[in-house]
């Protein structure tokens, strides 16, 4: 594609990573292992404090010790300014203004580099942006420098695939997609992820590369969509929402997600937005995104049946990030049904054994169960499964088990006296004291839960 004067790689070049978040930590040290330079850079000294004393502000499946071992072998430093380096990765977040992607941060992290721009360098933007964000908004800022896309320096996009909870293993094993200003763009940013990534990488030009992202994440969003429409369907034929899908996906073509109470994450909760474009009236995209907004609706107003009649109701929320086995409250749907639940002046009370009080204020198990009137899964963290209902129903005033996950075994909450409600169930009206009679309804492929009855 034309004329370069750019250097070729060194075998351990420089690189700075700007921001050091859920993808910035992980990427630096992985980096850093595999004996490159690396300074990571972020504007809170709090986030540099911590990684300097080898203390990850992120909960993360075996990161603390890879990050230790980094820093102990002197290729990983942080500081709050960039330097001269080979390469430049922006992992700065980009968080939803309105329905838009709001670039401040990507913009800022681009200006620092521009002092330190030279030929030879490459450029590599991770952050989730609309497509055209590389060629109009991050090349014409680096141009600043007097340096040239293409031909003095290399500029690259490669987004992050990578599940928060499991982040060490999917940035090492999961493909990778890069796009390039030009063909030796995409070739240089290859050769620094292929130290330690394992999967295939493809190579594509920027706006493809960019298109691609918000498209994954798009299409995990509608099939979510998919899936909560099926239980609110269900529940309408009486049927049980999760045996449906997991018969249905027994079918070699269909893959059908799990129904839950709401999207949430910094991806797919936001990203959708940004594939939009005004000159197409998109119709699927919209409407999922509407189907997994008001989600929490429904659960708060299931949840708010169970408790229906009783003097100020407690409801004991198990789980607030907004997947299970995380810390990630980012867009979680489970605050926003904690927020709902409050605002009709329910005393809630929050356990969540992986969210540090600090993130969002929770409480020690037994005081969450302390004479709740009802429990209420909002997040499907392992931890929950092995609890135990015998020693649960002595902390609670009223046995009632709501499960918005699907997560534990109902037999088992039941055994121990709990009425036990699930997502996708017509929910009894303060089932204690209701008169219709609940009996169990299970087949040999789902955990037992209870046929509820409308009003």
């Amino acid at each position: 594609m034309g004329h370069s004067n750019r250097k070729g790689a060194r075998a351990n070049p420089r690189v700075v990573i700007l921001g050091l978040g859920y993808i910035g930590i992980p990427t630096a040290a992985m980096l850093a292992l595999h004996r490159d330079d690396v300074l990571g850079v972020d504007i809170q000294s709090k986030v540099i404090e911590a990684i300097r004393h080898g203390n990850v502000p992120v909960r993360e499946r075996d990161l603390t010790a890879i990050l230790r071992d980094a820093i102990r072998s002197g290729h990983l430093r942080v500081s709050s300014t960039p330097e001269v380096a080979d390469y430049f990765v922006i992992c700065v977040p980009t968080p939803k203004k309105g329905r838009e992607a709001d670039l401040s941060m990507v913009k800022a992290a681009t200006r620092s580099i521009v002092p330190y721009l030279r030929e030879g360098s490459t450029v590599i933007l991770e952050s989730t942006v609309p497509p055209g964000t590389s060629l109009k908004v991050v090349l014409p800022i680096l141009e600043q420098s007097g340096l040239r896309g293409g031909a003095d320096f290399s500029l690259a996009y490669c987004p992050e695939r990578v599940l928060p909870g499991n982040i060490i293993r999917e940035i090492a094993e999961n493909d990778r997609v890069i796009g390039g200003l030009d063909d030796a763009s995409a070739e240089k940013a290859r050769d620094l992820y292929a130290k330690f990534v394992t999967g295939e990488i493809h190579l594509t030009d920027l706006n493809t590369a960019e298109f691609v992202k918000l498209a994954e994440n798009a299409f995990r969003d509608v099939n979510v969509a998919f899936a909560n429409e099926l239980a609110a369907l269900a529940e309408a034929h009486g049927v049980d929402v999760w045996e449906a899908i997991d018969l249905a996906n027994h079918h070699p073509r269909v893959r059908i997600l799990r129904p839950g109470p709401g999207v949430g994450g910094h991806c797919i909760a936001v990203d959708p937005w940004f594939l939009l474009h005004r000159a197409v009236s998109a119709k699927m995209i919209p409407s999922a995104r509407a189907v997994n907004d008001n989600r929490p609706s429904t659960v708060t107003r299931k949840i708010l049946r169970l408790v229906h009649g009783i003097s100020r109701p407690k409801v004991a929320v198990f789980g607030v990030a907004f997947k299970g086995n995380a810390d990630d409250i980012r867009e979680s749907p489970a605050i926003k049904v904690i927020d709902a639940l409050r605002a009709h002046r329910i005393l809630v009370t929050v356990y969540d054994p992986l969210v540090p009080n600090a993130v969002y204020p929770t409480q020690p198990l037994e005081e969450t169960l302390e004479t709740a009137d009802c429990i209420a899964i909002l997040t499907d963290h392992r931890d929950f499964a092995y609890l135990d209902p015998e020693l649960v129903a002595k902390s609670v005033r009223r046995r009632v088990l709501f499960d918005a996950r699907h997560c534990v075994d109902h037999s088992r909450w039941r055994a121990s006296g709990f009425v036990v409600q699930v997502l996708g169930d017509a929910i009894i009206r303060n089932p204690l004291e209701s008169k219709a009679r609940v009996s169990p309804r299970r087949s040999a492929g789902a955990i037992g839960r209870a046929q509820a009855l409308r009003d």
